[in-house]
């Protein structure tokens, strides 16, 4: 029998939102083109450093605030999604990618340009790019199933029915506030669940992979070595907390509940591998022993 560790374990979350719509107008004097910045109303907590966010010209015109080098296809357009830093004051940033936009550099911020008449938009959150919660140490996942007493006079032993199935749950990790890499890739850094839990406007809500097994990791031999086992749930931050004293490290402890359904998920054939109809490998001539393999972006 196989003993797994738990240090191979990980959360792998998405970040999401509520309503996640916001109305504003982008004047000529809220865009700073020497700064790369630009603002517009909206509460305290609808958007953070991080989040992607589609921002679209309601009156159909350009957003001739960003610059054409903006699009992938170096051309103003209506419309357009980006990764945003949000300073202190309020101020927003565009970036390409996640990373550039949590280190929040003049240099990586995509370039701005002056506007002659107010823009009407309509901003949209729209994350749904998975990242590994950096430095996680600990969680758990609980599921419940409520019954219904259905005993009725005259029957001599109790009966109750299955009903709704619930989940909740905790983690912990140690807190940072800047772009931090695990696993050969950009992780969330446990700074945003302190800011998930007071979002006001849009919600606390996330989708999250708890996995209690990845790939690359094996106990159970070199059959197992890619399966990977995991929970996939929706949720909501209940309570956040940081634990901080002088004579330990700083940590964010976050409770929730799930808002949707509970998936119990296992992968136990690699899908990086492209099969025949009777599911064998595709042998390579050169090598009989290789199997032909499909790009992934893992």
């Amino acid at each position: 029998m196989s003993v797994y560790l738990g240090n191979y374990g990980f959360i792998e979350l998405r970040r999401k939102s509520g309503s996640g719509v916001k109305s504003s107008t982008i004047s000529a004097s809220d865009v700073n083109v020497t700064r790369r910045r630009f603002s517009f109303d909206f509460d305290t907590g609808f958007l953070n450093s991080g989040d992607r966010i589609e921002i679209k010209n309601t009156s159909g015109g350009l957003l001739d605030f960003v610059a054409a080098s903006g699009w992938g296809v170096n051309e103003q357009q209506s419309a357009g999604s980006w990764y945003i830093n949000v300073d202190e004051l309020g101020g927003l940033r565009l970036y390409s990618s996640l990373d550039g936009s949590l280190r929040g550099e003049l240099s990586d911020a995509i370039e701005l340009e002056s506007i002659a008449s107010d823009i009407p938009i309509e901003v949209r959150i729209e994350n749904d790019t998975p990242n590994i919660l950096a430095q996680c140490t600990y969680f758990e996942l609980n599921t419940n199933r409520d019954v219904i007493d259905t005993t009725v006079l005259g029957d001599e032993f109790r009966t109750q029915f299955a009903s709704i199935i619930s989940g909740s749950g905790q983690f912990r990790a140690y807190w940072d506030y800047l772009p931090l890499y695990t696993k050969n890739q950009l992780g969330e850094n446990a700074h945003y669940i302190l800011q998930l839990a007071i979002r006001t406007e849009v919600g606390s809500e996330f989708a999250a992979r708890f996995y209690l097994k990845g790939g690359n990791y094996s106990e159970g031999g070199p059959n197992s070595y890619d399966d990977r086992i995991w929970y996939e749930v929706e949720g909501v931050i209940t309570q956040a907390g940081v634990n901080f004293s002088t004579d330990s490290t700083v940590e964010i402890t976050a409770d929730f509940v799930t808002t949707g359904s509970i998936k119990l998920l296992t992968q136990t054939v690699t899908t990086e591998k492209i099969l025949q109809e009777d599911t064998g490998d595709i042998r390579l001539e050169q090598d009989s022993a290789a199997s032909l393999l499909q790009e992934s972006n893992d």
